[in-house]
């Protein structure tokens, strides 16, 4: 569909961010709401504090006291990279810590869906835990609670994602977005939140000499902060102040090779240099790798990757992550046909579409219902929910949304409106999770698309690219994107920059059969340019001449020779 470039609001004559700062760059983060120094200072020491979140104090005596009397831990994950991570952070820290009985099960997604539900606790059973320790969900699990409980185990909850009208009976629950929780930051990844449950358990380590009379060297935290920024990047979160913090030292770790091997295998794998790795790197060389693993298998295998010490190892397991992701993509790449194929047949398009789409196919695989939908929102700037067959006459849906409109409490509002509608649901403002019976997709449907056409305004509809304005041909050089890539990180709520301009067309050409590459002219400067997945309907198109194009900066390498190149995220003939 058709885009909008907007450039952004150029503040940076209001501000001042310090000497040395590029007048673009200060254009770049002052449109990106920067208006001190010191939100751009990435040192540890300026992280929040770990007293402001509520219960942290609780969790750290229930985990201070398993570790003390010898008991045993289980660590309950989540199938996606955030839920490994998560997971990670726990085994590693509470190991280091001293801890003598220390395991994780993560819930196979089609067996016992998402949480730490009762059925996951009676297959944690047989491992007789003492304490269950939540990474990355539990904030709703209701039912799983009480059923541990009756079997006199404690549950610490540590999570981020929204929590419903009821809390569990927990005996701590740590989640920035509990109501009337005063932690700063609400944009704390799950593996966030356990890092910052581990520093306060290690504060309360040394307070009472435990590394010491254990004779337990302390550990140093900051070598956990790889698998935090492999988390926040791959769950998506904003990259608020603290999490660009968190974000920017893990990757210092990485580029100086101070990182694990399955981060190193996964990153290598990617085809990405490890000297120097950016946040998209994570994003989208190791992440879909790693979520391989949980939508069409086990994450355990994900897990046991990070967790690896050997290199040959972690290797082996980065290869099979690798041939999970090839499966996982010809999957997709199937399902996103069937649905790109129902949308043709009855001839929608933007102007057309339902205010909410819901797709549901019989035979589509539940694991990866959640990209198909962020791909076929792509196209029609419009929330989507995919559904997949379930157990039981239930189906499963994942949902993704665009910018201003909040996914969840769209989801809070429909079942609010018709209670037992859907049997269960949660998540984030972008992405959410339900389950409902299969007999009442149709009204759900139709319920989903009121109530989403009663939040959405013209504005949000609209779909926009926003830029960061135009780059004179003095900046198409190396040097100058370096600055760019090394002055982040970008992520959500904190987008890489983005420019746009004219260009004249020189030359075009596919390859590897759905990517453009082009030559492109600006003034009397070639430039390099490549755009990924177009529509192979619309380019190559050899009659045009000009382009529109809004691009960001990158650096190719190639027999070592650097040099700039555009990559386009969206383009038209001028």
């Amino acid at each position: 569909m058709r885009k909008i470039i907007i450039r952004r609001d150029d503040k940076s004559n209001d501000i001042n961010l310090g000497e040395g700062i590029h007048p673009i760059l200060q254009r770049i983060y002052s449109a990106r709401g920067i208006t001190q120094p010191d939100e751009l200072a990435h040192g540890l020491e300026n992280l929040l504090p770990y007293s402001e979140l509520m219960d942290i104090d609780k969790a750290v005596d229930c985990l201070y006291n398993a570790i003390k009397d010898n008991k045993r831990i289980m660590i309950v994950g989540d199938f996606d990279a955030d839920g490994a991570t998560s997971s990670c952070v726990a085994m590693t820290a509470l190991k280091r810590f001293g801890a003598q009985h220390v395991n994780y099960i993560v819930p196979n997604r089609f067996e016992y869906g998402y949480g730490l539900t009762p059925e996951i606790i009676k297959e944690a059973e047989s491992w007789q835990p003492d304490l269950l320790v939540t990474v990355d969900n539990g904030i709703s699990s209701i039912d799983g609670v009480a059923y541990a409980k009756s079997k006199a185990m404690q549950v610490v909850i540590t999570d981020h994602h929204l929590q419903g009208a009821e809390l569990p009976d927990a005996d701590a629950i740590v989640n920035p977005n509990r109501h009337g929780d005063p932690f700063l930051s609400k944009n704390l990844a799950g593996v966030g939140v356990i890092f910052y449950v581990m520093l306060a358990l290690r504060a309360k380590l040394r307070d009472v000499d435990w590394f010491v009379s254990q004779a337990i060297p302390e550990p140093n935290m900051a070598e956990l902060l790889d698998l935090v920024a492999l988390g926040t990047v791959a769950d998506v979160v904003p990259l608020d102040s603290n999490n660009r913090i968190l974000v920017q030292q893990g990757l210092r770790r990485i580029r100086a090779g101070k990182c694990r091997p399955g981060i190193v295998a996964l990153l290598e794998i990617g085809k990405r240099k490890l000297s120097s790795v950016v946040a998209a790197d994570l994003a989208f060389a190791v992440a879909p790798r790693l979520n391989a693993a949980g939508r069409l298998d086990d994450m355990s295998h994900g897990i046991e990757c990070l967790l690896s010490t050997d290199d040959k190892q972690a290797r082996m397991l980065a290869s099979e992550l690798d041939s999970l992701n090839t499966e996982r993509k010809s999957i997709e790449t199937d399902m996103q046909k069937q649905a790109l194929k129902a949308i043709d047949a009855v001839h929608v398009d933007a102007t057309t579409v339902p205010m909410g789409l819901c797709l549901f196919e019989e035979n589509w695989h539940q694991g990866v219902i959640g990209i198909v939908a962020a791909r076929i929102k792509e196209r029609v700037h419009r929330p989507v929910i995919a559904f997949a067959n379930a157990d039981d006459g239930f189906i499963k849906g994942s949902a993704r949304s665009i910018p201003g409109l909040h996914i969840r409490d769209v989801l809070d509002e429909v079942a609010t409106r018709e209670p037992g509608l859907i049997d269960k649901f949660g998540g984030h403002a972008m992405a959410a999770g339900l389950t409902l019976l299969k007999a009442n997709l149709p009204t759900f449907k139709q319920r989903f698309a009121e109530v989403v056409g009663e939040h959405v305004t013209d504005d949000i509809l609209a779909s926009t690219v926003y830029s960061d304005g135009e780059l004179s041909k003095k900046e198409f050089n190396a040097a100058f994107a370096d600055m760019l890539r090394d002055a982040g990180p970008w992520g959500q709520a904190f987008p890489e920059p983005m420019f746009d301009g004219l260009f004249t067309v020189v030359q075009q050409r596919l390859v590897g059969a759905k990517h453009l590459k082009l030559t492109l002219k600006k003034e009397d400067r070639v430039l390099d340019a490549i755009a990924f997945n177009v529509d192979l309907n619309l380019w190559p198109n050899h009659r045009a001449q000009r382009i529109n194009a809004a691009y960001k900066l990158d650096v190719n390498e190639y027999r070592g020779q650097r040099s700039v190149q555009l990559i386009l995220d969206y383009f038209e003939e001028a």
